[in-house]
């Protein structure tokens, strides 16, 4: 059964954001540290559920199946599983006094203005390997932590600095399920797409480095001793794997097998019982975020079989179609794919849905295919990487104890993407004809 369009399907996210962001915010505003927690998201979001349900059952949608089929979508089920992992490793990894040995080796080779930039750049080079923001943020994230504790920097700082260098390597990379999507669905050739990129995020990338090296002065701080140098390698070799190619789920395992066997051989008294221990608490430590994906993959499913995706794209379709020029063009494109980011909360699936639509745009507007990948690309990339609810965020969240609305605020690079494409799409262009495979 079709269904027809309707803005009244998107309520559902409208509400959750309000009792989420609005009760984090009034408690804040009381002088509660940690008012982010007192109405935790998992909670925050059953009420859009029931909303999502009704209004779906109200359209002749069969709500429990679909809401069922998107909480056990493929996709939805391989971030959950990345979540566990990615708390075990780090679990581990820190109760074995790995975390010790990368700060004590770390400490000596950058100075405290240095290791932000340095974090960020890591991470770019990581993500732009292996194609994964998700892969880079769980392997990168706690190693940059214990450097920046020790370095006595801002937490939510460092961890911006690394989602936002998992976000460049992602938006760039040619082994990216971005790039790949995007090029697909626009009929544009990898290189030139990546040429058009580029172009765009070296400026951003420059202007982040800038401004994170004069946020990175930390205090000196002696580096913690007593822990085996040997206890780094559970972490290079994560890093080796997962640039070599290997999918990050095998990666993590592998991980978090050599981790306990190290802290078998260096750490002392640490015991199979307690890795088994410490196994369990990384799961527990994301539970929270585990859970609000699959509720978000449910409520995400509601809202596209209710109508609110198809209104989005007629919406932005016709304010198209109703401008002519390639600024007006490329600025639909860009629309299109943030706003259906922001409903989907997965940059794959936004490209996915959103390519035949942004090709359509593209050719009535004179945009190359190269063109409007890109800006198809980036746009999802800057919402992907600010998303508070966003998987990049959560799980960084989770791993570092910050506030996702505090990291959606340190993460310059994307920020700064937005600001460096907006400019390029206001520059005059050289060429505005579309040209097949430019």
């Amino acid at each position: 059964m079709t269904v027809r369009p309707s803005a009244l399907a998107l309520t559902p996210l409208l509400l959750f954001l309000a009792l989420f962001f609005g009760a984090g915010l009034y408690y804040t505003s009381q002088g509660d540290a940690m008012g982010f927690y007192q109405l935790r998201a998992p909670v925050a979001i059953l009420p859009a559920l029931a909303l999502g349900a009704w209004l779906a059952h109200r359209r002749g949608v069969a709500a429990s199946p679909t809401l069922l089929g998107g909480m056990g979508d493929a996709n939805v089920m391989l971030m959950c599983l990345i979540f566990l992992l990615a708390g075990a490793f780090a679990t581990v990894s820190k109760a074995i006094g790995a975390v010790d040995a990368v700060v004590a080796l770390g400490l000596g080779a950058l100075p405290p203005s240095l290791i932000l930039p340095g974090l960020f750049l890591v991470a770019s080079f990581v993500s732009l390997a292996i194609g994964t923001s998700m892969g880079t943020i769980a392997a990168v994230v706690p190693i940059a932590l214990g450097v920046a504790d020790a370095a006595g920097l801002d937490r939510a700082l460092v961890v911006g600095a690394v989602i936002g260098g998992a976000m460049f390597g992602d938006n760039l990379s040619v082994i990216s399920d971005t790039t790949i999507a995007a090029t697909r669905s626009q009929g544009a050739e990898m290189r030139d797409k990546f040429r058009e990129n580029f172009k765009i995020a070296l400026p951003a990338a420059i202007a982040t480095a800038a401004l994170l090296a004069f946020q990175g002065d930390g205090a000196p701080v002696l580096a913690p001793g007593g822990a085996s140098p040997w206890l780094v390698l559970p972490y290079v070799l994560v890093l080796i794997l997962a640039l070599i190619g290997l999918d990050v789920v095998v990666v993590l395992a592998i991980g978090l097998a050599l981790s306990g066997v190290f802290g078998f051989i260096f750490a002392g008294d640490y015991t199979p019982v307690d890795l088994a221990g410490d196994i369990y608490a990384g799961f527990e430590s994301m539970v929270e975020v585990t859970l609000l994906s699959i509720l978000i993959g449910g409520l995400g499913a509601l809202m596209k079989a209710s109508g609110g995706l198809d209104w989005l794209a007629r919406t932005i379709a016709r304010f198209a179609r109703g401008h002519t020029g390639r600024r007006s063009g490329e600025f639909s494109i860009a629309a299109l794919s943030a706003g259906t980011d922001v409903l989907t909360a997965n940059n794959t699936v936004a490209i996915l849905i959103t390519g035949s639509l942004a090709k359509d745009i593209a050719e009535r507007h004179g945009i190359t295919p190269r063109r409007s990948a890109s800006v198809l690309d980036i746009f999802a990339c800057v919402i992907q990487g600010v998303l508070p609810y966003g998987a990049q965020i959560l799980l960084a969240s989770s791993l570092a104890a910050v506030s996702p609305l505090a990291l959606a605020g340190s993460v310059h690079y994307c920020w700064l993407l937005a600001l460096a494409a907006i400019f390029f799409m206001i520059l005059p262009a050289r060429r505005t004809a579309a040209v097949p495979g430019n």
